[in-house]
């Protein structure tokens, strides 16, 4: 009963009804529905209060990024501009019920949808996100949450969370408005929906950018996860007890791994990146062959076991991947190299979320497995690795 009230009240839009305050026929039928869901309501909020974070990412098993969408950003598109413009900038079609139908009947129950808000925060003191960015987003979430699995929803290319002290304040202010933002739309979703507070932190174009940091770039991120956790935490509906994703700084999975400081909180995931070997997974110029390259793999599951999940601390893979070298004919190799990573990681109780941009060729970062326009899965010997992986075969 719960979905068929959901669908009714909340799809169209934050904050707003469906139906006028008005008596009688269908708009009295869904009121009195919606109060008799009151006593579910309530025990769902019980029932969140018990879970743990660590509870959930046993829960999860294997992961599906929406990227190269919501998370687009345009120098010369309107903040104005239609949502359906800034969705498909990079040159993904719209995204529909029946694409997030056909991940989720493939063996995913995480789908991870990134978002950029940036380009949506008009130009005002209180950081306003514009309503139709806010809706569009709500609807694309919505298309998940009905499947029943889990969804993560983050806030990706940002410039206003620069790790750099002097940025500091007005990035920490910038984050607790838009997470209250965030936080308020979407209070009374359940369990399955999952705020990430940002997406890999970084000091953009400096020698730190992609090496783990330094001191500075730590300090800032600790603080940052800190104010995301504590907006959501002062939130209404079942914000207090939603499971939150927090990353270190570039979400890197190593030496920064080590600086990452985790709030006092039994809800709190880990958000790691991990294309490991980098020379086969994430190298454009790098080798299409793995040649069963274990090595860096094995790395990152025992510095994550050690650091965080030996301790209670649960980790998510929130992106991972290899890309598809065509002429190297690596389709078998990715396959492999999907099996064993994704079956290294639940080895240690860790989900992967694989990172699908829609790019399905070509010579640049083609991490696409499924075909947004025909609704094909385009390499299918890696989706049966990454299934058979994360099933621990």
């Amino acid at each position: 009963m719960f979905l068929a009230v959901f669908a009714l009240m909340f799809f169209a839009g934050c904050g707003k009804g469906l139906f006028p305050e008005t008596g009688g026929g269908i708009e009295s039928a869904v009121r009195e529905t919606a109060a008799q869901a009151g006593g579910t309501a309530g025990r769902e909020k019980d029932r969140m209060k018990n879970l743990t974070a660590q509870a959930v990412a046993a829960e999860m098993k294997l992961g599906w990024n929406l990227g190269n969408t919501l998370d687009c950003t345009s120098a010369t598109l309107l903040k104005t501009s239609r949502p359906e413009k800034w969705e498909t900038a990079w040159g993904n079609p719209v995204t529909t019920q029946e694409l997030i139908r056909k991940v989720t009947e493939a063996g995913f129950n995480v789908i991870r949808i990134p978002v950029s808000w940036n380009d949506h925060i008009l130009v005002s003191e209180d950081y306003q996100i514009e309503e139709s960015w806010m809706e569009r987003v709500r609807e694309v979430v919505d298309y998940a949450y009905r499947q029943g699995v889990y969804v993560i929803v983050n806030a990706h290319h940002e410039s206003w969370y620069d790790p750099y002290y002097d940025r500091e304040e007005r990035a920490a202010a910038m984050m607790e408005a838009v997470w209250r933002q965030i936080a308020d739309c979407f209070a009374e979703y359940d369990e399955h929906l999952i705020f990430e507070g940002m997406n890999e932190p970084r000091k953009v174009g400096t020698p730190q950018e992609w090496t783990g940091g330094d001191e500075e770039g730590w300090a800032v991120v600790n603080r940052l996860n800190r104010v995301f956790v504590e907006t959501v935490r002062a939130g209404k509906g079942n914000n207090p007890d939603r499971i939150l994703m927090i990353p270190g700084y570039g979400a890197n999975a190593g030496k920064a791994l080590f600086h990452l400081e985790v709030p006092e909180d039994s809800r709190l995931i880990v958000s790691v990146h991990a294309y490991e070997p980098y020379d086969f997974a994430l190298n454009v110029q790098g080798r299409g062959q793995w040649n069963e390259d274990t090595d860096e793999i094995d790395a990152v599951m025992k510095r994550i076991d050690e650091l965080f999940v030996s301790k209670g601390i649960p980790v998510v893979i929130g992106e991972f991947g290899a890309m598809s070298k065509p002429a190297d004919g690596n389709e078998e190799e990715r396959a492999a190299w999907a099996r064993y990573y994704t079956a290294a990681a639940r080895k240690i109780g860790v989900p992967c979320i694989w990172w699908d941009n829609g790019v399905l060729e070509g010579e640049g970062e083609s991490f696409g497995l499924l075909d947004r326009t025909t609704y094909e899965w385009r390499y299918p010997l890696v989706l049966e690795g990454l299934r058979e992986g994360s099933a621990g075969n």
